[in-house]
């Protein structure tokens, strides 16, 4: 492994661990509604990624991205994708359904199978088709089981499915593309922000000196750990970056069920292990397809 390979290993499994762990950050602000933890999430993020760009010099892209009405918009429905998805997550944190946001996790990288199918045209090969109807199967059982749909997995897996896929066409990197994404939803977030500040019901109001410092930790954890995602990306390839990301839904797995007691009755289990047999072909397929392609001569 070259010294450029290790570094991207390194930087993508810290962001990969950051979001297992991001369930121990977000459950000390369960007394701040979700929504207001994500308008603060939003705000502090912009700050964060604005002084990055001030000490780098970095604002020419800007002018040029202006003038893009169509990439504006596309970053438009990105923003929107991303802060449904930070909404529903922080919602199943501060509500007991790590387990749920763990699934939505583990679901996602076979959404992303479908989604290349079905938008991008791409063809699936036999095991990743085989991987998606396990995948499939196992939340139906969950469905059945449960009399419902896992909605908060279902929700997170398909909004962050969407996500990656607008972030895959789109033409900014990752710092760029959250700074545009954070400057969309910001005037929500601070109008938001400010109306419930007004009504006496905002965290800036009420909240002690350890929750306003947590809220505005929130930005640069976001952001820092997007960027450590984007630098190992650059430098690995993406069957170990697949095969990285299974580290974030373990983690909030293990914490669903060991730290936080959430219950896990035997019928779920079957419901998982279907769940995570559809991720081992997936990732085995992976692996002998990177194997066959290393192995063709150049």
């Amino acid at each position: 492994m070259t010294n450029e390979s290790s570094k991207g290993v390194l930087y993508a499994a810290a962001a990969y661990a950051a979001w297992g762990l991001f369930p121990l950050f977000f459950k000390q602000l369960g007394h701040v509604g979700a929504q207001e933890v994500v308008a603060h999430r939003t705000v502090w993020s912009l700050l964060f990624v604005m002084a990055l760009l001030l000490v780098k010099k970095h604002f020419s892209w800007m002018r040029a991205v202006l003038g893009q009405p169509k990439v504006l918009a596309a970053f438009a429905l990105s923003a929107v994708l991303l802060a449904t998805n930070w909404l529903i997550y922080v919602w199943a944190v501060q509500n007991d359904h790590v387990l749920d946001a763990s699934l939505g996790y583990f679901i996602n990288p076979l959404v992303n199978v479908a989604l290349g199918f079905a938008v991008l045209h791409e063809r699936p090969r036999k095991l990743q088709w085989l991987a998606v109807g396990l995948a499939a199967t196992g939340v139906v059982w969950l469905t059945v089981q449960a009399g419902r749909l896992p909605w908060v997995a279902l929700s997170l897996a398909f909004s962050f499915g969407f996500y990656g896929l607008l972030r895959k066409i789109a033409p900014l990197g990752a710092l760029e593309g959250l700074t545009v994404e954070t400057l969309v939803l910001a005037p929500i977030a601070i109008g938001a922000l400010a109306w419930w500040s007004l009504q006496g019901h905002s965290a800036f109001v009420s909240g002690d000196s350890f929750t306003l410092f947590m809220l505005l930790l929130s930005g640069p954890l976001t952001a820092i750990t997007l960027l450590l995602f984007a630098s190992g990306a650059r430098r690995i390839p993406m069957t170990t970056l697949g095969l990285l990301q299974y580290i974030a839904p373990t983690t909030q797995f293990v914490l669903g069920v060991w730290l936080y007691h959430e219950p896990f009755q035997p019928s779920r289990l079957v419901g998982f292990a279907l769940i995570w047999a559809a991720l081992a072909v997936y990732s085995l397929e992976s692996l002998l397809r990177s194997r066959m392609t290393a192995a063709q001569p150049a």
